[in-house]
C-alpha cells in the first residue's frame, strides 16, 4: 500500500508540474498534490469495498437456497434479487435521507432524499458515500428472507424489504451513524460504539427475521405433535458452504470499507475479522461435535458467519486477541440459540436470528468490554442502551408490519403451495428441472 500510495503521489507532483502551464495560474504544492491522491484513493477504496459487499448477496443467496429444500430455491433467488434491486430505490428515495439527512433532533433525517445533495458541479462524496451504505441496507433486508423462507408469499415479501430499506433499518441507523454525514443520533451522541454494524445492520435484521418467523409460524411438518422437532435438512450443503466463503470474503468490504479511508487502520480491521471468523467455525464446529456426536457440518457454517457478525462492531477498537475471544464465543452461543429457537418452537430454516441478531448483540457488548482505550460501566450501559433500543424498535415495528400484511395482501402461502413447494406455484419455474424433487 505505501509503495502504490508513494507512485500515486508521484504520479500526483508531476500532473501538479504539469498544471503549471500559462492556462493554469498556479500549480499544486505538494501537500495539494499528496491530499488529492488521498482522496482518490479514499474514493477508490469506498468503491471496491462496496462492491465486495454487494457480492454478499450472492453468498446470502446460496447460503439461503443451500440450507432449504431443492423445491424453493427459485423463490430463494428471487427474493434476493429484489432484495437488491427494490431496496436500491427504496433507500434511494427515502431511506438514505432518514438515515443520514440532516437532523435537529437524533431521531431522524430529514433532508437528502433521491440524493438531492448531488450536484454535477459539486462534491461527488455523496455518491460515493450512497454506493456504500446501500449495499449495507440490502444486506439487512436479506437476513430477514432466511428465517422466512419456504413459506412467505412473494408479494408479502416485496412489501416488507420496502419497508426494511425504507424505514425500519433507516431510523435506527441514523441514532448510531447520523454524523457520518449531515445528520446526527442520539445514540452516537452517547458514545455508542458499533463500527460497522453488529447492531445497525446485523441486528436489526435478525429482530425484524425474528418478528417474522413469530408471525408466520413454523413450517408444516416441523415440529411434531409432542413438541419434539423434526429435522428438515436443506438440500445442498455445498452451496451453502460456497455462500458462506462468498459472505467471508465479502466481510472484507463490510468492515475495513467502513473507514471509507484507505490508510493503514484497515490492516487491523482485516486480521481481527477474519480471526474471529475462523475461531467462530472452530468453536462451533467443537460445540456441536460435543453436543451431537459428530462435527454438524451447518453448525459449523453458520459459526464462521457468527464470529463475523460479533467482530463487526468492533473491528476497529479491540485487539486481535480480543477477536479471537469474541469469535469463540459468538461460535458457541449460536449453536445453543439454535437449539433454544426450535425448542420453543420458532422455526428459522437458516439460522438467521441466531446468527445476525443473538450474535450482532453479543458482538456489540463485546466492542465495550474489550475496547482497547479501556472500558468503563458507563460504555457497557450505552451499549446495552443501544442493543435494547435497537430491540425495542425493530422487533416492535417488524412485528406489527407483518401483521398488517398478514391481515391485508396476506403474508404465508397455503398449506398445498407449501407442500407443492413456492417455486412452481410463485414462480413457475424449477432450480432443478432435470431432476425428480421430493415436495415433502
Amino acid at each position: 500500500m505505501k509503495t502504490i500510495l508513494t507512485a500515486l503521489v508521484t504520479i500526483g507532483l508531476l500532473a501538479g508540474s504539469a498544471w503549471a502551464s500559462d492556462e493554469t495560474p498556479t500549480a499544486l504544492s505538494n501537500k495539494e498534490a499528496i491530499d488529492l491522491v488521498q482522496t482518490h484513493a479514499n474514493y477508490l477504496w469506498t468503491l471496491i469495498a462496496a462492491a465486495l459487499v454487494f457480492f454478499m448477496q450472492a453468498g446470502f443467496a446460496m447460503v439461503e437456497a443451500g440450507f432449504t429444500r431443492a423445491k424453493n430455491a427459485v423463490n430463494i433467488l428471487m427474493k434476493n434479487l429484489m432484495d437488491f434491486s427494490m431496496g436500491s430505490l427504496i433507500y434511494w428515495a427515502i431511506g438514505f435521507g432518514l438515515m443520514f439527512g440532516a437532523s435537529a433532533t437524533g431521531w431522524f433525517g430529514t433532508s437528502s432524499f433521491f440524493l438531492a445533495d448531488f450536484s454535477p458541479d459539486g462534491d461527488p462524496w455523496v455518491l460515493a458515500f450512497w454506493m456504500f451504505q446501500v449495499v449495507f441496507a440490502a444486506t439487512a433486508a436479506t437476513i430477514v428472507s432466511g428465517a422466512m423462507a419456504e413459506r412467505t408469499k412473494f408479494t408479502g415479501y416485496l412489501l416488507y424489504s420496502i419497508f426494511v430499506c425504507g424505514l425500519i433499518y433507516p431510523i435506527f441507523g441514523s441514532w448510531a451513524w447520523g454524523s457520518l454525514y449531515k445528520g446526527s443520533g442520539w445514540l452516537e451522541a452517547l458514545g455508542f460504539i458499533d463500527f460497522a454494524g453488529s447492531t445497525v445492520v446485523h441486528s436489526v435484521g435478525g429482530w425484524a427475521a425474528l418478528a417474522g418467523a413469530i408471525v408466520l409460524g413454523p413450517r408444516l411438518g416441523k415440529y411434531r405433535s409432542d413438541g419434539s422437532m423434526r429435522p428438515i435438512p436443506g438440500h445442498n450443503m455445498p452451496l451453502a458452504a460456497l455462500g458462506v466463503f462468498i459472505l467471508w470474503l465479502g466481510w472484507f468490504g463490510f468492515n475495513p470499507g467502513s473507514t471509507t479511508t484507505a490508510d493503514k487502520s484497515i490492516a487491523m480491521i482485516f486480521v481481527n475479522t477474519n480471526l474471529a471468523a475462523a475461531t467462530g467455525a472452530v468453536f462451533a464446529l467443537i460445540t456441536s461435535w460435543f453436543k451431537f456426536g459428530k462435527p454438524e457440518v451447518s453448525m459449523s457454517l453458520n459459526g464462521a458467519l457468527a464470529g463475523l457478525v460479533g467482530i463487526t462492531a468492533g473491528c476497529a477498537n479491540v485487539s486481535p486477541i480480543s477477536a479471537v475471544i469474541i469469535g469463540a464465543v459468538a461460535g458457541v452461543l449460536v449453536v445453543f440459540s439454535v437449539l433454544l429457537l426450535d425448542k420453543i418452537r420458532i422455526d428459522d430454516p437458516v439460522g438467521a436470528v441466531s446468527v445476525h441478531g443473538v450474535c450482532g448483540a453479543w458482538g456489540t457488548l463485546a466492542a465495550g468490554i474489550f475496547n482497547i482505550g479501556g472500558t468503563t460501566a458507563g460504555i457497557i450501559g450505552v451499549q446495552l442502551l443501544g442493543i435494547g433500543a435497537c430491540f425495542a424498535w425493530t422487533f416492535t415495528t417488524a412485528f406489527i408490519m407483518f401483521k398488517l400484511i398478514d391481515k391485508t395482501v396476506g403474508l404465508r402461502v397455503s398449506p398445498e403451495e407449501e407442500i407443492e413447494g413456492l417455486d412452481s406455484l410463485e414462480h413457475a419455474g424449477n432450480a432443478y428441472p432435470d431432476f425428480e424433487v421430493s415436495s415433502i
